[in-house]
């Protein structure tokens, strides 16, 4: 796996590293809140992209 692919999270790995179900995912996706891309017919998550998520929800958090 090259870098370039490495930062690009499917549904499946976002649903797995933050212990959310497909249908939160893609509510987060469409509201916005979660930045992601398609390629083709396929939703692709930045690596970064999900790393300012975590950061943005728990500053709010606090």
């Amino acid at each position: 796996m090259t870098t370039a692919t490495a930062e690009l999270l499917t549904v499946p790995d976002v649903m797995a590293r933050l212990k959310l179900g497909r249908s939160t995912v893609y509510d987060l996706i469409r509201s916005r809140r979660l930045v992601s891309i398609t390629v083709g017919r396929s939703r692709r998550i930045r690596a970064d992209a999900l790393r300012d998520f975590i950061t943005r929800e728990t500053e709010e958090a606090s």
